[in-house]
This record gives C-alpha cells, sequence and structure tokens, in this order.
C-alpha cells in the first residue's frame, strides 16, 4: 500500500486570504484617501500591510503540520522551530472520530480524533481541519484491520 500524506485543508487558508485581502484593499483605499485630505501620517499605510501577516503565518502553520499513513503506522508531525513526532501502530488504533460543524460539512473538512490502545491513552490526538475525513477514517480504519488479521 502506498503512504498517504495528509495536511490540514488550504480551503480555510484561501478564505481567509481572500478576506484579508478585501480589508486590506479597503483598508489602502481609507489610508490614500485619509492622506489626500491631510489626516493622517504615511505611517499609516503600515496597518493594511500587518493584515496581510495572518493568512502568511497560517499558510506556513499548515506546512509544518502532516500526518503520514504507511502500511503499518501513523506518524504524525507538528511544529516549526520544535517538532513534536508521534508514531503509532495501526493495529493500536481502536476508535476514530470524525467531527464536522455546519460549516465544515458544507466544504467536506472536518477534524479527525484518533485514540489508541493503552491504559493512559498517550497516544489520542486531533488533526484538525482535514479533508475528506470521514474518506481517511475509513482507510485508517482499513489499514488498522489489515494490520490486526494479518499479526
Amino acid at each position: 500500500m502506498p503512504d498517504i500524506t495528509v495536511r490540514p485543508t488550504a480551503k480555510l487558508l484561501k478564505a481567509g486570504a481572500v478576506a484579508a485581502g478585501l480589508v486590506f484593499v479597503a483598508l489602502e483605499i481609507w489610508c490614500l484617501k485619509s492622506l489626500n485630505d491631510r489626516l493622517g501620517t504615511p505611517l499609516i499605510m503600515i496597518a493594511p500591510v500587518l493584515l496581510l501577516l495572518w493568512p502568511a503565518a497560517r499558510a506556513i502553520r499548515r506546512q509544518f503540520s502532516k500526518l503520514v499513513i504507511t502500511a503499518d503506522r501513523l506518524r504524525y508531525e507538528s511544529g516549526m522551530i520544535g517538532k513534536a513526532t508521534r508514531h503509532i501502530q495501526l493495529p493500536k488504533v481502536q476508535d476514530i472520530r470524525v467531527s464536522q460543524n455546519l460549516f465544515q460539512r458544507m466544504l467536506n473538512i472536518g477534524h479527525i480524533s484518533i485514540e489508541t490502545a493503552g491504559p493512559e491513552r498517550l497516544g489520542d490526538f486531533t488533526i484538525p481541519n482535514v479533508d475528506a475525513p470521514q474518506k481517511l477514517a475509513d482507510e485508517i480504519m482499513t489499514r488498522a484491520q489489515k494490520g490486526i488479521t494479518s499479526t
């Protein structure tokens, strides 16, 4: 089976970038009007540029978070400067929960929570905002069941 790499969706990132872009244009127009009316200083032009840092930071954060599903294990990596990696053997996966609110259902995205075997459940974690979450959950459970039956 080929490995599957999953990252948080870019749908919300694109929508946020479009919204930030529209607000950026509106603020630029307002700033230019303020300068023409001599109501402000050129430093007022910094505010719209700072607004664009929000989607840029989210895009960078998205690049440093991923789930890799191999034939026998899950590996979840997150972090930009400090990195955290979790390895879970697929046969230890007990339950996968998909949660979606109405907005997420319309966009076919959602959160996947993975529960593993063990008394302390140290391996339990949630992957936020993935595309086609039910399909992904089904694929993980299928691979987990194959791992159980082959041992």
